[in-house]
């Protein structure tokens, strides 16, 4: 079965919906009474990407606004072929000024935090694109953002030329899905395929029943060409792996890493005991923390009321990148998101505090020194006096080159812990790093 949608989906820069006309339009004097002007669907967070996706997709996303719950769930799945959701957007930044001016940041390439909008959104659509079964008479699923695994920037993303973004459902599970996604941005130097990939991303989402809120079944997947069959492979280790962290790596940890833990913080004690004996090329954790708290609107929730998640990996990138800033004192340059976690969902009107730390530095590469930016949302309830994790973030930044060229002798710091719940927590990252680099190197 073929998409029905092969060529790229134009974004139009803009700050009022383009697919709207007023009454009298010369084009279109009146307008049909039963669509719905796009500004006015509620529950949607506006932006270029997410006005073409859903008015593309309008007639599945209006069966999602109104989800009809007393009609029975879908009873036969269906399956479907990756090149069935497969989706592209495509940014004419060349051509554009407006939509080029909309993503630009200070250093003339594109703002990654509205990129991870875009791609949340992108990843999205698809996933509800394999989901959807035609036909209106069932009630569709519920799909919710599970975990974004390892994001990495392969290449800086200009915003002077054209940027497109495609992605493919690539594995099923039961009720999950793996959703793979690739921004390619193409030179004029270079005709490469491989060379114009600028970023990689693979989104998990999970699906719901629309009225009971319990796991539900999706459709089964079909690979067809060899690479198909390699992805859902790779994506099937990954899903096996997730299970096994999740199982008993926790209790391994407790067994096994005192000697570790111990180590990490021998140098804190001196720090919180002696300060004045102190590494002076170290730092606590805790002195490069920041936070940021904001009240959850309407304006920013997703097609079925609850905050997008696009909306938080945006604001946790922007408070992940001001810590990097803080921390290495000149400009950070962005290299990976490592993981994502959605935790629980987030509603209209919630209390949201963002947290961050460096986690910890990898120095052992003078010319590309890294610093671990760990960000958590919380949902605060100052009424019921509660405070519950609803997301984790983990980002990757170096320094831009041409910022360390100024600073003779530039060195990052070390991070050290001072307690063992910080301990825990960096060398559980680390960890989870070292095994990701080995299943890379093996291919396993």
């Amino acid at each position: 079965m073929a998409s029905n949608f092969t060529a790229p989906i134009p974004v139009v820069g803009t700050v009022a919906s383009p697919f709207e006309t007023e009454e009298g339009d010369a084009q279109n004097p009146q307008p049909p009474p039963s669509r719905k002007p796009l500004s006015l669907w509620p529950g949607m967070y506006h932006s270029p990407v997410t006005a073409a996706l859903w008015e593309t997709r309008s007639r599945i996303f209006e069966t999602l606004l109104d989800p009809p719950l007393h009609a029975p769930p879908q009873t036969q799945l269906l399956t479907k072929i990756p090149s069935y959701s497969r989706t592209s957007i495509l940014y004419n930044f060349s051509s554009d000024n407006i939509l080029r001016e909309q993503y630009r940041d200070p250093w003339n390439e594109v703002r990654i935090g509205k990129l991870l909008e875009d791609l949340d959104a992108l990843a999205g659509t698809i996933s509800v694109k394999h989901c959807s079964d035609d036909d209106t008479t069932t009630r569709p699923l519920l799909l919710v953002t599970a975990s974004v695994d390892k994001m990495v920037l392969k290449k800086p993303i200009s915003v002077n030329l054209d940027l497109e973004i495609s992605g493919a459902v690539i594995w099923v599970g039961r009720s999950s899905i793996e959703v793979q996604l690739e921004v390619t941005q193409s030179t004029n130097e270079s005709s490469n395929t491989s060379d114009s990939v600028a970023l990689t991303a693979n989104f998990i989402f999970v699906a719901r029943d629309y009225k009971t809120k319990k796991a539900a079944p999706v459709n089964r997947l079909s690979p067809e060409t060899e690479q198909e069959k390699l992805l859902f492979e790779e994506a099937e280790a990954r899903n096996n792996l997730r299970k096994r962290k999740r199982g008993g790596d926790r209790r391994d940890f407790e067994n096994g890493e005192v000697n570790r833990l111990e180590a990490l913080l021998a140098e804190g004690r001196i720090f919180c005991d002696m300060p004045a004996l102190a590494d002076r090329e170290s730092i606590l954790l805790r002195h490069t923390c920041l936070e940021n708290s904001l009240i959850c609107q309407p304006q920013q929730r997703n097609i079925h009321g609850r905050i997008f998640g696009g909306f938080l990996m945006h604001r946790a990138f922007e408070l992940a990148f001001s810590t990097a800033y803080a921390f290495a004192g000149m400009v950070p340059c962005f290299l990976e998101v490592d993981h994502v976690d959605f935790l629980r969902p987030v509603d209209v009107g919630d209390f949201l505090r963002f947290k961050s730390c460096v986690l910890f530095t990898q120095l052992e590469n003078p010319d590309q020194p890294l610093i671990n930016i760990e960000v958590v949302a919380h949902v605060t309830r100052p009424e019921l006096r509660s405070s519950e994790v609803s997301n984790t973030f983990y980002f990757t930044f170096t320094v831009r080159p041409e910022a360390k060229a100024t600073k003779n002798g530039f060195r990052l710091r070390n991070v050290v812990p001072a307690t063992e719940e910080e301990a825990r927590r960096i060398l559980e990252r680390m960890d989870a790093e070292s095994l990701l680099l080995d299943k890379d190197e093996t291919g396993q």
